[in-house]
């Protein structure tokens, strides 16, 4: 399981100190994992998958709320 091993190496990281640039890759790098991790996940219904997809939705979100910011009007 590739996919499974490059999902818990992101989960890993260190999110801290990114760049913008940074930030728009990771959260594509995720997406694509979590994707991934779906389509595996269709098949064998393994629990193990569905929460490491959990976890890096946490992340992407994480990610994707500080790449939005905050919108002022």
């Amino acid at each position: 399981m590739d996919v499974l091993e490059k999902a818990l190496e992101f989960e890993g990281r260190k999110m801290s100190g990114m760049t913008t640039s940074d930030r728009v890759e990771a959260s594509r790098e995720a997406k694509t994992l979590i994707l991934a991790l779906n389509e595996i996940y269709k098949e064998s219904k393994d629990t193990e998958l569905m929460d490491v997809m959990k976890r890096l939705t946490v992340i992407k979100r994480k990610i994707d709320k500080r790449l939005n910011g905050k919108l002022v009007v």
